[in-house]
């Protein structure tokens, strides 16, 4: 790929606080970022407000600004430099939260400043569970049944319609914050109440748990000319119901037939593309079904992970 030389100057966005054994990968991520980013002759500033953290070394990067991650710090940064680009997709769901936010309330547009790695409209799709679901389905890859609450009354109705077990996950939040697996109706009252009070946008996806499905993410790079490779493909030592952040997890899988591998990569490659034309990383992960290989589409995150670390 020609490099883009419009792009003199960026900004990346950390993670901010970090809690133990979470996170450490968008400090690996943001890190590199900012390594190779400068190779290429480009200035970098970074923003986290997290010090424990590598990149907020002051060899990591030109500019580093231990601030709260909030629109204005991101403000006063564009205020002080003369910034082109701003990667969002380094920090985790803190840093495509704060993008968001930026974009909505026309920050980016103010100052000419344009996102790379992702665009706006992919990290929408993605963390908005029914939007989401529904895009799965229009292109033919199959999600486990769901429906969306945002209140409670819509979750109590969910759950009526799909049957127990089922799991709750709740829209634009971190390593699975506020979620829950249900199995008895008993429990589903405080589970529900916690996911709802956990999102910011106040939703939840109330989902059939497919619980004891193989669980595998796939991590994937596309450049500019719609060039999509595979980084690496994780599995999961702990089944489905174990999330994903707290599993042993093992690169390459290790149980993964080689037809559905080559399935589970097309359907990916295929999701990918379907979400926009950005170009940067992204993964996506699946409940595979042990015995009939059937394949679900979990979620996607449009950001690196610890996979690609």
């Amino acid at each position: 790929m020609p490099k883009d030389r419009s792009i003199h100057s960026v900004l990346i966005i950390g993670s901010g606080p970090i809690i133990i054994g979470q996170a450490c990968e968008f400090d690996y991520s943001g890190s590199q970022a900012s390594r190779s980013l400068r190779e290429e002759g480009i200035e970098v500033s970074l923003i986290n407000s997290n010090p424990a953290t590598i990149m907020t070394d002051p060899v990591t990067a030109d500019h580093i600004y231990l601030l709260p991650m909030t629109v204005e710090s991101i403000i006063q940064i564009l205020e002080e430099r003369q910034i082109d680009a701003v990667l969002p997709t380094m920090g985790g769901q803190t840093a495509l939260n704060l993008a968001i936010e930026a974009g909505k309330m026309g920050v980016w547009e103010k100052y000419n400043v344009k996102l790379i790695g992702v665009d706006l409209e992919a990290i929408e799709l993605t963390e908005n569970r029914e939007a989401f679901r529904q895009h799965m389905v229009d292109i033919g890859l199959k999600v486990a049944p769901s429906h969306i609450a945002n209140s409670f009354l819509e979750g109590k109705e969910a759950a009526q319609k799909i049957g127990f077990p089922l799991v709750i996950r709740p829209s634009y939040t971190l390593g699975g914050t506020g979620g829950a697996f249900v199995h008895q109706e008993e429990e589903f009252d405080g589970a529900l109440r916690r996911g709802l009070s956990a999102s910011p946008t106040h939703e939840v996806l109330v989902e059939k748990a497919v619980l004891g499905w193989k669980e595998f993410e796939l991590e994937l790079l596309r450049d500019a000319n719609d060039n999509v490779v595979i980084i690496c493909v994780v599995e999961n030592l702990d089944p489905m119901g174990i999330h994903t952040g707290d599993s042993i997890t093992v690169a390459p899988a290790m149980t993964l037939s080689d037809t559905a591998y080559q399935r589970m990569r097309n359907e990916a490659i295929l999701a990918m593309r379907s979400l926009g034309n950005f170009s940067g990383g992204c993964n996506i992960q699946f409940a595979q079904e042990p015995e009939t290989e059937e394949l679900i589409v979990i979620e996607i995150n449009p950001r690196v992970s610890r996979s690609s670390a």
